[in-house]
């Protein structure tokens, strides 16, 4: 169950993002998660998200439950070369770059063992009802790169 996105106009290294926040989820988490994220990508990686479930649906029927995010790629999409007048008569280029998206969905019997009993608990377990304040909070703690530390030496 596949759905891909081409020539979206917004620059891969942006929506990748995105893309490796939802990776190996389940599909209602992952929807939750892309409610949440306060990131431009993440409407149409939703809207993405739900055409592959509708095409899930649709071709296998299978249930929303029951699928993963096995893969989500993203790729680069053609470069659109635009210039943006300088002083004294020259132009400097301006590229705006596109990207290419592709989810894949995978079902729960497709998933091995040993992952597939950790995504059930996953699913089945109730999530408390968090106000969407802390919910982003959450997120945005989890997108921060950690600060390396280090020895100073004298």
């Amino acid at each position: 169950m596949k759905a891909i996105l081409r020539s979206y106009r917004q620059a891969p290294r942006k929506v990748r993002l995105v893309a490796n926040l939802i990776k190996g989820k389940t599909v209602p988490r992952a929807l939750v998660e892309l409610d949440v994220l306060p990131k431009r990508a993440s409407g149409p990686m939703k809207k993405l998200l739900m055409s592959a479930i509708a095409n899930a649906k649709e071709n296998d029927g299978i249930a929303l439950a029951d699928l993963f995010v096995k893969e989500v790629r993203v790729d680069q999409g053609t470069i659109m070369k635009r210039s943006m007048p300088k002083s004294h008569g020259s132009a400097h280029p301006i590229h705006k770059h596109t990207s290419h998206i592709m989810i894949e969905l995978i079902a729960s019997a497709d998933v091995a063992p040993s992952k597939r009993a950790s995504k059930k608990a996953e699913a089945t377990e109730e999530a408390p009802k968090v106000s969407k304040k802390v919910a982003l909070a959450k997120v945005k703690a989890a997108a921060k790169p950690k600060a390396k530390v280090t020895k100073k030496t004298k």
